[in-house]
């Protein structure tokens, strides 16, 4: 995607169906890390090398799991087969996991779902991308990601409107 609003509205679509989905499967979900910030902040935290420009884009809880979700808007290639994910992002979430003792899930647009260890461990060093930031990815195999309805549960059927008495 050749800007940051083409990727950023993108992102925001598939952020908006994962909450959805999340919530259709009983999890309560709100807004965390980026996708709260300013886009001033957002701007700045770019610029540098900081692990906050990371953070997940959802917390979402049912009962007592909770998990940090970053969701992977466009991230897909539909020609390759192949996931790809920011090296440095990976290896922020790592750091993050164990600051936080919360896992981070990777929710891509056709709901597979990764974790950062599964990507570290079973993905391949990709290159530098031409397009968005260039940063260096990794790549994944969209075979290797987990069904969302293995790791989230499946859907929730909602209940039927009550009849009037009478």
């Amino acid at each position: 995607m050749p800007s940051f609003h083409d990727r950023k509205a993108v992102g925001d679509a598939h952020e908006l169906r994962v909450a959805q989905e999340l919530t259709a499967r009983g999890w309560d979900v709100a807004s965390w890390g980026q996708a709260v910030r300013t886009d001033a902040v957002g701007r700045a935290l770019r610029g540098t090398d900081s692990l906050s420009r990371w953070t997940p884009d959802l917390i979402a809880a049912r009962g007592e799991r909770i998990a940090l979700v970053d969701c992977k808007g466009g991230t897909t290639s539909r020609s390759t087969g192949w996931h790809s994910v920011e090296r440095n992002a990976v290896m922020a979430h790592l750091q993050l996991t164990a600051w936080t003792r919360l896992p981070v899930i990777y929710v891509f647009d056709d709901l597979g779902v990764l974790t950062p260890m599964d990507i570290l461990l079973r993905g391949r060093r990709g290159p530098h991308s031409p397009l968005g930031s260039g940063a260096a990815y990794y790549l994944i195999p969209v075979a290797c990601s987990t069904p969302f309805d293995e790791v989230f549960g499946a859907e929730r059927p909602t209940p039927a409107p009550l009849e009037p008495a009478g």
